[in-house]
């Protein structure tokens, strides 16, 4: 695979813990300290009521160009937390953060937030409301477990206004069992004139730094990983408006002698000269060191 080099710096994630706790001061749209600060803010946690918690540190759940602050967490029904995040990169990001929410150390769920595009150095403060946890009693606490960034400019298109190319690139759905695993790229004509593709799409694996991954062979014939995904074969695809296309990937996280390797990111050009789309599939490659890339395919109805 040629190598690209494109590449954003890594900055660590700051995770701060307010356990069991909710502040006297509540930012709204009303919060003219916070607006005056440019901090978008939405309604903080609700009818809820107690003291401040004493904040603590936890380790670092990643290296995107982040810092995520959890400021308050409810102490009863309807649960719920305030968090901030800023964008400490040096490009517009969205950003999926994902948290657990724990009662006397037991895991309860974990709830995602997808933040839309945050500029550099701008700041925005989160509620995520939870629901009701029977469970839980008045001992929530909150972390973050994860947090993954996509550049704007490379953010991947499952709705809204049509890109500027014509295409929609996107993750498909996860197929795991017995440590094999299927996922598909799916890709949307969503222009106005054909689309041709011909061929695989392009593939950089990344790491949590958004760096690229060595060593990972990227396969046309994926037989050796999956009976299958022997015998692919790239034949010409036109896509009218509104038709869809889709390359399979396979893998297996066999993990033996060798390098571990995850993948949580992976930049896509659907063709030759296409702009590049980031996605998410968060790889767990395990030590295979294999990536199986079918070839481009016109999806009659799935």
């Amino acid at each position: 695979m040629r190598s690209l080099s494109r590449t954003f710096p890594a900055v660590l994630v700051s995770v701060v813990l307010l356990l069991a706790g909710c502040g006297s001061q509540v930012a709204g749209s009303g919060d003219g300290q916070s607006q005056a600060q440019g901090v978008p803010t939405e309604p903080a946690c609700g009818a809820t009521s107690g003291t401040t918690g004493v904040p603590s540190t936890s380790p670092s759940p990643g290296a995107s160009p982040a810092e995520v602050k959890i400021i308050r967490v409810s102490r009863g029904a309807p649960h719920c937390f305030d968090f901030e995040l800023t964008n400490v990169g040096k490009v517009p990001a969205l950003y999926t953060i994902t948290f657990d929410i724990l009662s006397r150390g037991e895991a309860l769920m974990s709830p995602k937030d997808i933040v839309p595009a945050l500029e550099p150095g701008r700041t925005v403060r989160r509620t995520v409301t939870v629901g009701d946890l029977p469970r839980a009693g008045d001992e929530i606490q909150a972390k973050v477990q994860k947090v993954r960034s996509v550049p704007v400019v490379e953010a991947p298109s499952h709705g809204g206004p049509c890109p500027p190319s014509g295409i929609r690139v996107y993750l498909g759905v996860t197929d795991a069992a017995m440590g094999l695993r299927f996922l598909s790229i799916d890709l949307e004509n969503c222009g106005k004139r054909p689309t041709r593709l011909n061929g695989h799409p392009q593939l950089q694996l990344l790491d949590e730094s958004h760096l690229p991954i060595r060593g990972v062979k990227i396969l046309h014939d994926a037989g050796t990983i999956s009976s299958s995904a022997s015998g692919w074969v790239a034949r010409p695809v036109v896509l009218k408006p509104g038709e869809r296309a889709y390359s399979e990937l396979v893998w297996r996280n066999t993990v033996d002698a060798g390098v571990n390797v995850n993948s949580p990111y992976v930049r896509v050009w659907a063709r030759p000269g296409a702009a590049p789309v980031m996605l998410t599939p968060e790889f767990d490659l395990g030590t295979t060191g294999k990536l199986g890339v079918g070839p481009w395919k016109k999806q009659m109805t799935r």
